[in-house]
């Protein structure tokens, strides 16, 4: 229960949320270059029914975030709980998908969150959680090889997974939600106001994904197809949708898969769908203010 409000999202319902907006990520189409009900885009080792039950596996990696999250306070104890719990999570995934990483990165979105999420007010304080969270050290991450992701941040110059949840989550804050609840105000479709989110997204991110697979080139093709998209009036539109479909294409014969952007997607999705006991302060369920 928050003081003088209504109760606080329980552990199981934070779990329920994030894997709902996972499950709502995957479902999304026709997603430029990733996973959809179409098949598996960039990908040649996914398809949705493994993205699906790959959620479902993090379900209990959710609910063990929250619990944690509920009896300790933001700390490096927290941070290095929840590092312990995401290794589990990330083997917990490989297990059901027989070693295909579906869902790395958005497992560590979307831990944060539910981290964040547990016992705050509103929404800005959940961010603001996260981002402390975020930007704590875990000295118990094993020594090894750096991810695909790691190793194209450095060799970029470029903020990564860690740098834009320890900002707190920009592109998810000042990027999808508002662009979300301006749709959503407007009476624009669901899907439609998703994709549109996405592609801003898109547009906007310097993605690991794409620059590990693409290098600074792929990047430039991806933000500017995005943008092409979006400029011709989304995927709500005829020419819009036509813009999307050739964009997808070239996603797919050049495998680059926007993964960092679908990511921020599903952290856009969760945010949105928890029952926050209080409306965000000043901002009502508009955008959370958080500096670049």
């Amino acid at each position: 229960m928050i003081a003088g409000g209504a109760p606080a999202p329980s552990a199981a319902l934070l779990a329920e949320t994030a894997v709902r907006a996972l499950r709502a990520e995957a479902r999304l189409g026709p997603k430029p270059g990733l996973v959809d009900h179409r098949g598996g885009g960039a990908h040649d080792d996914m398809d949705l029914p493994l993205l699906l039950a790959s959620a479902e596996a993090l379900r209990p990696v959710f609910l063990a975030v929250a619990d944690a999250s509920e009896r300790t306070a933001v700390g490096v104890e927290l941070r290095e709980e929840l590092g312990r719990l995401g290794r589990a999570g990330d083997r917990a995934m490989l297990r059901a998908t027989r070693g295909v990483n579906t869902h790395r990165g958005a497992l560590w979105a979307l831990g944060l969150l539910v981290a964040g999420a547990a016992g705050a007010r509103d929404e800005r304080e959940g961010v603001r959680r996260a981002a402390r969270l975020a930007a704590l050290p875990d000295r118990h991450v094993p020594a090894g090889a750096p991810s695909n992701g790691e190793r194209a941040r450095r060799r970029h110059g470029v903020r990564g997974a860690r740098g834009e949840a320890a900002a707190g989550f920009p592109h998810v804050t000042m990027v999808a939600l508002p662009r979300l609840r301006r749709a959503a105000a407007a009476g624009t479709g669901r899907d439609v106001a998703r994709l549109d989110a996405l592609l801003e997204v898109m547009s906007l991110l310097d993605d690991t994904c794409v620059l590990h697979r693409g290098g600074a080139e792929g990047l430039r093709m991806v933000r500017r197809g995005a943008s092409h998209v979006l400029a011709e009036g989304g995927a709500g539109t005829d020419s819009g949708r036509a813009a999307l479909m050739d964009l997808d294409g070239r996603l797919r014969a050049g495998r680059l898969s926007p993964g960092g952007s679908g990511d921020l997607l599903a952290a856009a999705l969760f945010l949105d769908m928890v029952p926050w006991p209080e409306p965000s302060a000043g901002t009502g369920r508009g955008e959370v203010a958080c500096r670049r």
